[in-house]
């Protein structure tokens, strides 16, 4: 059996907008520099003839929307990262359809049509407190989610959590059930004997050597498509940088240097394929035309 594919999903977000920096930015502080990290992306991917799913934030849709124009106009899949970057624990069911709606407002009026039936949570806020939203999503006419982090860390995850494709029950998110709102595409971790290795993008990919991480990718593929991640503002050399706190400063800026270099030799080695395509291939999703 010829191994499963893998799945790159860009976050498209500014410099301003994760968790850990943006109640730190300063007043006022204008700069945006999402143009040029995805850019960046969106060349590599040419060059490697990949295509790759984008979560674009709304804000970014309403202020760049001839970015969302050219993201789709090179074949890629468009799909929802929020409105405002506020993760689902920050709001009510009505503000979480709010924003989806108003997602969908801001790539109509970018591309003319709003073709995204998939969505990732900012800061993979989709947890057991939050799992209302799976709810809200199906009724807003999203069908796939990859927002689930199968592995609980000190911000976020689902302990328990099925590594595959699945279905999650409203009740508990580790727990398949069939009949459960949306698919679910859980990003990339790695089982280790009896440990979890997450080796999906962010963080962990700027962290971990390139050898273990295409190691860990070989392995996952053997079993299943492979979801990752990665944001514009860790492929752009004019990121801002702000003097946050012992973790958090770690967290965001660690080894941003290597994230070109290990992204191009991931997608050359591996490719990658919008997720909407390997879960209508899979059977997960009715074919786009249906």
């Amino acid at each position: 059996m010829p191994p499963h594919p893998v799945s790159l999903g860009i976050d498209v977000e500014d410099w301003f907008h994760p968790e850990l920096v943006h109640d730190r930015v300063p007043s006022g502080d204008a700069r945006t520099i999402v143009r040029e990290g995805t850019g960046f992306i969106l060349d590599l991917l040419r060059r490697r003839q990949a295509r790759a799913t984008f979560f674009v934030l709304g804000e970014v849709a309403e202020r760049h929307p001839d970015l969302v124009r050219r993201i789709a106009g090179e074949g890629h899949e468009i799909a929802c990262h929020g409105m405002t970057h506020r993760p689902l624990w920050r709001l009510t069911p009505e503000e979480f359809r709010k924003e989806l709606r108003d997602f969908r407002a801001a790539v109509r009026a970018a591309l003319g049509s709003d073709p995204s039936v998939g969505f990732r949570a900012p800061t993979f806020s989709l947890d057991r407190t939050t799992a209302w939203a799976l709810g809200v999503l199906r009724e807003e006419g999203f069908r796939y989610d990859s927002s689930v982090f199968p592995l609980r860390v000190s911000l976020y995850g689902v302990a328990g959590a099925p590594l595959g494709i699945y279905r999650p029950a409203a009740g508990d998110l580790a727990r398949h059930d069939p009949a459960g709102a949306v698919v679910e595409f859980p990003v990339a971790v790695c089982p280790v004997g009896p440990l979890r290795l997450p080796v999906a993008g962010g963080f962990y990919l700027r962290a971990l050597p390139l050898g273990l991480l295409s190691g860990a990718l070989e392995a996952i593929r053997r079993e299943r498509p492979a979801a990752l991640y990665v944001h514009p503002w860790e492929c752009a050399p004019s990121l801002p940088r702000l003097a946050l706190p012992g973790i958090s400063g770690i967290v965001t800026y660690l080894n941003l240097g290597s994230v070109p270099r290990k992204l191009e030799r991931i997608v050359e080695r591996f490719g990658s394929v919008p997720m909407r395509e390997i879960l209508e291939r899979l059977g997960h999703l009715p074919p786009a035309a249906a």
